[in-house]
C-alpha cells in the first residue's frame, strides 16, 4: 500500500497562513464548511432566480412599452410575474436545477435550463386558456423563453464562481494504480487549474481516513476498480459528507451504454451516487401519486368495497390482513392488504409466496392473479409509505438475508415500495429475487413518470390475463 500527500502552495479552502501547511484539523473542517456552504449556496441560488426571473419580465415589457404597459393594470401584470416566477421556480426545482452538483466535470446547464424554460413557459401560456387572462403580453413568453434559460444558466456560472473564491479550490484524493495515478497528475496539471491534487493512496479500504486526513473534497478511482470496493461502503458514507465520488471509465465500461460522463483534466469520468434519485425527484413522484389517486378515487373505493364484501362472505372474519414490510431507506412499516390465505398460513414462520400456493383459500385465487387482494394498500399509498409503482416490499426476515446474499439490493430501498412495478410486469411470485432486483434497480435508476405510466398500463394488461386464466 502507497499513499503520497502533495504538498502545494495554500489555497482558500486551507484558510491557513500563507507559508504553512494546513493541519488535519484545519482540512476537516473546510470539508464539513464546504457542505454547509454548498447547501446554503443552493437555498441562496433559488432567490437569486427568482429575483432574475421576475427583473426579466419587467424587463422585457418596459422595453417594448415603455411605463405605459397595455391593457391591463399596472397591478395585474406584477402579479401575472410573481405567479409566472413561481411556476418557474417550481419546474426548475423538480427538474433538478437545484440538486447538490459535484465542483468536478460539471455538466452544461444550458441544455437543461432551456428545456426546463420552455416547460415553464407552456405552463404560463396554460394558465392564460384557463383563466383567460394573460400573466404577461404574449410576445413577451418568447423572449422570455430565450433569455430565461440563459440568464439561469449564467446564475449557475456565477454560482460556481462565487463558490470557488469562498471555500477554495477543490482538494482531489486520487484512488489507483501507481502509474494510473502518475498520468492522471499530468493530465490534471495541464487541465484542472481549478482544482488540487491533495494526496494519493492503492489502498481502497482507506478512502475514509484519508480523506478524513487530507481534507478531500473529491475522490477520484482512476484504475477501474471494481464497484464492490466503493459499494455501497464507503459510498454513502462519503455522500453524507458530500465528497463528490468519479470512477474513470474504462474502454470495457463503454460497452455499458455509459451516457452521462464528464470530463475532468481531459479523462473521462462517471459520477457515482449511493442514491438514485434526488430529493426534488422523490417529492415530485409524491405530488404525482396524490394526484392519481385523486384520479382513482370514484372508481377505486367502490370496487374495494365489493372486494372486501366478497373477502368476508368466502373468507369470513379478517377481512384485512396487516404485515411489517421494509420501505424506504429500510423503515419498516405496515402494508396492508386483503386476506386471501388460511389464518394459520404461517404458524411455522414466514414463508415467501409460491405460485399454486397452497396457503391460498379455496375462491380466492383469482384475487391475487388480478392483484385486487391489494387495492387496500391505497390507504399505505396515502400515507405516503408506498407508492402506486415502484419495487414491491418485502418483509424484514426476507430483506435481512437478500442483502446478505445479493450485492446492491439495499438499493432497490431508494425510492418508496410500491404496489405494483418493473419487476411484477415482467415476472411473476415465483421469480428468482436476483433477477427481480435486476428489475427494480433498472425502474429505480430510470424512474420518469413516463416510465411508471407504462407500468401501471401493462399492470392492467396483467390483471386482466391473469383473470382471463
Amino acid at each position: 500500500m502507497v499513499v503520497q500527500e502533495r504538498h502545494r502552495l495554500p489555497d482558500a479552502t486551507s484558510h491557513s497562513a500563507p507559508g504553512r501547511v494546513p493541519s488535519n484539523h484545519e482540512h476537516v473542517n473546510s470539508a464539513a464548511a464546504l457542505a454547509t456552504s454548498s447547501r446554503r449556496g443552493f437555498r441562496f441560488l433559488y432567490v437569486v432566480d427568482a429575483a432574475t426571473l421576475f427583473a426579466l419580465m419587467a424587463a422585457i415589457t418596459v422595453v417594448r412599452f415603455g411605463l405605459d404597459w397595455p391593457t391591463y393594470p399596472r397591478t395585474h401584470y406584477v402579479i401575472g410575474f410573481a405567479i409566472a416566477t413561481v411556476l418557474h421556480m417550481t419546474v426548475y426545482y423538480f427538474g433538478g436545477l437545484y440538486e447538490f452538483e459535484q465542483r468536478l466535470g460539471h455538466r452544461p446547464w444550458l441544455p437543461r435550463a432551456m428545456l426546463l424554460t420552455f416547460m415553464a413557459v407552456g405552463g404560463d401560456a396554460t394558465v392564460t386558456l384557463l383563466t383567460g387572462r394573460y400573466l404577461m403580453p404574449r410576445a413577451n413568453l418568447v423572449v422570455l423563453a430565450v433569455a430565461g434559460a440563459v440568464l439561469i444558466s449564467f446564475n449557475r456560472w456565477g454560482a460556481r464562481r462565487v463558490r470557488l473564491l469562498r471555500m477554495g479550490r477543490p482538494r482531489m484524493l486520487l484512488v489507483g494504480a501507481p502509474a494510473d495515478i502518475d498520468s492522471a497528475e499530468v493530465h490534471l496539471a495541464d487541465a484542472e487549474a481549478d482544482a488540487v491534487v491533495a494526496g494519493s493512496l492503492t489502498d481502497p479500504e482507506l478512502i475514509i481516513s484519508e480523506a478524513d486526513r487530507l481534507g478531500a473534497t473529491e475522490l477520484l478511482l482512476l484504475s477501474g476498480e471494481p464497484l464492490d470496493t466503493i459499494y455501497p461502503e464507503p459510498l454513502g458514507e462519503l455522500e453524507l459528507r458530500n465528497i463528490g465520488v468519479f470512477r474513470r471509465i474504462t474502454p470495457a465500461d463503454t460497452l455499458l451504454g455509459l451516457q452521462r460522463s464528464r470530463q475532468i483534466g481531459g479523462m473521462p469520468f462517471v459520477a457515482l451516487r449511493a442514491h438514485a434519485l434526488p430529493v426534488c425527484r422523490l417529492r415530485f413522484k409524491r405530488l404525482l401519486d396524490l394526484a392519481y389517486l385523486a384520479l382513482l378515487a370514484p372508481f377505486a373505493l367502490p370496487l374495494s368495497a365489493a372486494v372486501a364484501i366478497y373477502v368476508r362472505t368466502v373468507g369470513g372474519r379478517g377481512v384485512l390482513y396487516r404485515q411489517e414490510r421494509v420501505g424506504r431507506e429500510g423503515a419498516p412499516f405496515v402494508l396492508l392488504k386483503f386476506r386471501t390465505m388460511t389464518r394459520n398460513a404461517e404458524r411455522n414462520g414466514p414463508v415467501m409466496a409460491a405460485s399454486n400456493d397452497p396457503r391460498v383459500m379455496k375462491g380466492m385465487g383469482w384475487l391475487r392473479s388480478t392483484r385486487l387482494d391489494e387495492l387496500p394498500q391505497l390507504w399505505n399509498v396515502l400515507v405516503g409509505t408506498m407508492s402506486l409503482v415502484g419495487p414491491r416490499p418485502e418483509r424484514p426476515q426476507f430483506v435481512a438475508r437478500l442483502e446478505r446474499e445479493i450485492a446492491g439490493y439495499g438499493r432497490r430501498h431508494d425510492v418508496p415500495p410500491g404496489i405494483t412495478g418493473l419487476a411484477q410486469t415482467q415476472g411473476h411470485y415465483q421469480t428468482d429475487a436476483g433477477y427481480k432486483l435486476g428489475h427494480d434497480l433498472q425502474y429505480v435508476v430510470n424512474w420518469s413518470p413516463v416510465l411508471d405510466w407504462e407500468i401501471m398500463a401493462k399492470s392492467l394488461v396483467v390483471m386482466a390475463r391473469r383473470n382471463a386464466r
